[in-house]
């Protein structure tokens, strides 16, 4: 299938490794220029490196912590600069600490509001412009199956993600018009980093082995195993292009059947 990717651009934010990485490098081997971006020079150089070898695109790496809008800033002046335009928008961060309500003091919700949320509309207002004089644009917001099914220890992810759906689907109604569509993937336990961090947080507060939390964690789901970043990546390209034009506002699970919701 030919997404008609080539020659777009695409900014995907924390993107050095785990879903990020694997969405960077999906869309560059669909034939996108991609803006990378991360806090760790190193691992954010090595992930360019990587893409460019195996894709043969053209890769802008910056450094920046998307907490902070002077970072967020930078990394789209830098984009712009580069290639002139960005296409395609996937709105991606880390998680905010693991921890119940009565653990977490004001500073830590704020903390997670700039690195969930606020990176999310800081991003979205600094590229919107472009793409409604293009006419042209998709924005994705990569969230976690929490919105829809709430993960007991983790109160920061499950309130604040449920923004970002909602300021996802009410944008979705104002730039449709533009040849622009908003939507949300809301993945499931996925084999990255944050989630064998999860996984560890677990089975030392039930004093469990962590091989037994990915056990218990297979059991939930339907497919009886966690996701391939690659495999979250895929849904997102296909999201980005001309064949998905039509999806709009949009909040789609890919998560092996494990939220049980009808709707």
């Amino acid at each position: 299938m030919d997404l008609k990717l080539k020659g777009k651009v695409a900014l995907i934010s924390a993107s050095s490794r785990g879903i990020g990485k694997a969405v960077a490098k999906e869309l560059a081997m669909e034939g996108c220029k991609v803006i990378i971006c991360a806090r760790t020079k190193d691992s954010l150089n090595a992930t360019k490196r990587e893409i460019e070898e195996e894709t043969n695109s053209e890769v802008v790496a910056v450094t920046a912590n998307i907490t902070k809008y002077t970072d967020i800033k930078k990394v789209v002046d830098e984009g712009l600069a580069a290639f002139g335009k960005i296409d395609i928008l996937v709105n991606n961060s880390g998680g905010p600490p693991p921890g119940f309500f009565l653990e977490l003091d004001d500073n830590t919700w704020y903390n997670a509001i700039d690195l969930l949320l606020m990176s999310t509309v800081r991003f979205t207002r600094l590229v919107l412009p472009g793409m409604q004089e293009r006419k042209w644009g998709r924005i994705i917001n990569l969230t976690s199956f929490a919105v829809k099914q709430p993960v007991d220890n983790l109160i920061l992810s499950n309130s604040i993600r449920l923004a970002i759906i909602g300021f996802a689907k009410t944008l979705s109604y104002q730039v449709g018009k533009d040849n622009i569509t908003v939507n949300n993937i809301t993945q499931g336990l996925t084999l990255t980093e944050r989630v064998k961090q999860l996984a560890q947080n677990i089975a030392a507060n039930k004093n469990i082995e962590v091989e037994k939390v990915f056990e218990n964690w297979k059991q939930e789901i339907p497919v009886r195993r966690l996701a391939e970043p690659e495999e979250i990546a895929a849904v997102v390209a296909f999201l980005a292009s001309e064949r998905a034009s039509f999806i709009n506002g949009a909040t789609i699970q890919v998560d092996g059947g494990q939220i049980k919701f009808v709707m």
